[in-house]
């Protein structure tokens, strides 16, 4: 690429960015969590339509809301590129994890705020700033002498949720989805500034647990002591998913891998997961063995009456929510069976157990070597002023990936994103750096340029 286009570039996506913020506030105003019991769906739809009607100003055809099997909708559009120009497919998510507890934001979740050199808001790095990432790339080249290669867009509703709509869906219409490349939008850098793919995404299987011991909450003056307490045995069976060292040991998943590429320094993780002092971490291997190659469960949530208010009673029942991330290498669907084989047996005293499935995901590995990665690497060195791509892991799980390498064996996956640790995604105070969201704008569309020359376009 003539080094004349690639400033061109820059100088039109930088000019982009004032817009890009207007857009993504708009956005981010949206509670589109998708979960009907926290948020109104209507949320989830305006949202749809915002992104509808931003690919149709943009000149994409066939846009459409898609009622997905989960009761979510995905935005498509499809937008032409020359004659025998190759197929990029762009993806990212417009549903957000919920607010947790609003009081503790420093500025409200769904009101995108400036400060700090950030901005903040709920669903700014994941995902709707993924979005805006799209739409700057290609409005950039739109100003530069078009885009090069067809692009089509999907933006899922459910990606949070992990209950698999679109991936059903895509399944019952194969082609819909079908390109040579396929642009991941949901991932970040390893550190700020520092250009990173993601090859490894770990699968994930989250489970409702439900104990039951007695007919009924006994006073435990009354009962105590030889009444079987519900969250008791709850808090049992939920121990037994760690050993001493806190690594997690499932019955049937005691096989631990190792990765071998980027590794992550504990001082460094300590500061980005802001460990308290004299707190150890939890596992066995390196920091990168972990996060990327072992499996990992995680409490999510446990219903049981709040301290204040609580009452002096033997309690007969509890629930709690778990997530069980897996590596490559281990099948979600057989891991769920194992999680909850493993609590069954776990349970003390006789107590009765059951679990209820409730998302699902497989893991994910790409082939970095693949002749999209290498313009990539190209697309991020220049937009990184010259920093090289860095290839690593990523803990989390993004549940389509395998869906398309699956229809779609061809196809070169790539993931990138603005979820860099500083982003505190899932947590209070989420954020992007806009000078990311600039630079992988930028890199995006480089890369298309990149892709389209190196395909014969």
């Amino acid at each position: 690429m003539s080094q004349a286009r690639s400033v061109a570039l820059a100088e039109t996506v930088a000019a982009l960015m004032p817009r890009a913020q207007t857009e993504l506030a708009e956005l981010v105003s949206y509670r589109s969590v998708a979960d009907p019991r926290q948020f109104p769906v209507s949320e989830c739809e305006k949202a749809a339509r915002w992104i509808a009607e931003a690919l149709r100003a943009e000149g994409f055809e066939d846009v459409a809301l898609l009622d997905t099997p989960d009761g979510t909708q995905s935005v498509y559009g499809h937008l032409p590129g020359p004659q025998g120009a190759p197929t990029v497919l762009l993806y990212a998510h417009y549903d957000i994890q919920p607010p947790l507890d609003e009081d503790a934001w420093l500025s409200p979740p769904f009101l995108l705020t400036e400060r700090d050199c950030r901005w903040y808001g709920r669903g700014a790095a994941d995902c709707k700033g993924g979005i805006l990432m799209h739409l700057t790339a290609l409005r950039a080249l739109s100003e530069n002498g078009g885009v090069p290669v067809s692009v089509k867009v999907i933006a899922e509703g459910s990606e949070e949720q992990g209950t698999g709509g679109l991936e059903r869906y895509a399944e019952a219409h194969p082609e819909l989805l079908a390109a040579d490349a396929i642009v991941i939008g949901d991932t970040g850098n390893f550190r700020l500034g520092l250009p990173t793919v993601t090859a490894t995404l770990r699968g994930m299987t989250m489970v409702e647990v439900a104990v039951e011991t007695l007919e009924g909450n006994l006073h435990s003056g009354q009962f105590g002591g030889a009444a079987p307490d519900a969250l008791a045995a709850l808090i049992r069976i939920l121990d037994s998913l760690r050993d001493e060292s806190g690594a997690t040991t499932v019955k049937g998943l005691e096989e631990q891998g190792a990765w071998d590429g980027l590794q992550y320094e504990e001082h460094a993780f300590r500061t980005d997961a802001k460990v308290l002092d004299g707190v150890d971490l939890i596992g066995v291997g390196t920091i990168a063995d972990r996060l990327w190659a072992h499996p990992a469960v995680t409490v999510l949530g446990i219903d049981c009456p709040p301290v204040v208010g609580a009452t002096p009673s033997v309690l007969a029942r509890a629930r709690a929510l778990v997530s069980l991330r897996v590596p490559p290498g281990i099948d979600a669907a057989e891991a769920q069976k194992a999680l909850a084989a493993h609590m069954v047996a776990a349970a003390p005293w006789g107590a009765r157990v059951e679990v209820t499935p409730r998302g699902q995901g497989q893991p994910f590995r790409a082939d970095t070597s693949s002749p999209a990665y290498a313009a990539m690497a190209d697309a991020l060195r220049t937009a990184y002023d010259g920093a090289e791509m860095q290839i690593a892991g990523e803990g989390g799980s993004i549940p389509l990936c395998n869906t398309l390498a699956t229809l779609y064996p061809q196809a070169e996956i790539l993931l990138i994103g603005l979820s860099e640790p500083e982003a505190q995604i899932h947590a209070v105070n989420e954020s992007v750096s806009p000078q990311e969201l600039e630079r992988l704008s930028l890199a995006e569309a480089l890369f298309l340029v990149n892709y389209a020359r190196g395909k014969g376009a």
